[in-house]
């Protein structure tokens, strides 16, 4: 993995996870909690989205051969996905493929959100799993592992901060800062999500090439 397939690869993940859309999530999924409670969410939800991500940066290529799928089939249809998801956040809405309405009503009746439905499928969902799964098909050997699993660790700290100060850091960029970031992360999105697409295509039918 070349310099700049890392770095693309960084803003992928840093547009699918969304710290800052989020982190506005995480703020209302926790709302009734008191300030230690959110700060203990938060650190569980980061280690869940870690663990999430690393397993699926070491297994997920296994997963795909064990059922059979081709890479090319995985990535034109995840492609799809990820471009939904951007097309969504470029209207500042949640995906419904990220996490449904259902998904928040029942976190509301939880005692801990940290796992269901924050870590998984709010962040580390379709789109991430998505994202280095391909990745790592693309970029096999050890060191590239290496350097993807570096990367969900920065991940993983940047959505624990961003969780751990939610409340002031939503108060300060209110709704309006929020959908901001948010479309801007959704166009960057569907950028690279088209390009996964064509990608996909191109293995599919060789005579597209």
């Amino acid at each position: 993995m070349s310099k700049a397939e890392l770095i693309t690869f960084v803003i992928a993940m840093l547009a699918i996870t969304n710290p800052i859309g989020n982190l506005a999530i995480f703020a209302s999924l926790t709302g009734d909690k008191t300030v230690k409670e959110k700060r203990k969410t938060a650190l569980v939800a980061g280690v869940a989205i870690l663990i999430i991500l690393i397993l699926v940066t070491w297994s997920g290529d296994l997963i795909l051969r064990a059922f059979g799928i081709d890479i090319a089939s995985f990535e034109t249809a995840g492609g799809l996905i990820i471009a939904l998801m951007g097309i969504s956040m470029l209207h500042a809405k949640t995906s419904p493929i990220h996490h449904g309405e259902k998904d928040q009503s029942d976190a509301e009746a939880k005692t801990n959100v940290a796992v269901v439905p924050i870590a998984i499928p709010i962040v580390a969902g379709p789109g991430a799993i998505t994202t280095i799964v391909v990745n790592t098909h693309h970029y096999s050997t050890i060191d590239d592992k290496l350097m993807i699993t570096a990367v969900s660790i920065i991940i993983a700290l940047i959505l624990w901060i961003a969780f751990y100060f939610s409340a002031p850091v939503s108060r300060m960029l209110g709704p309006s800062g929020i959908n901001i970031v948010t479309r801007i992360m959704g166009i960057i999105l569907a950028s690279i999500a088209f390009g996964m697409m064509a990608n996909g295509f191109k293995a599919l039918f060789p005579g597209l090439a």
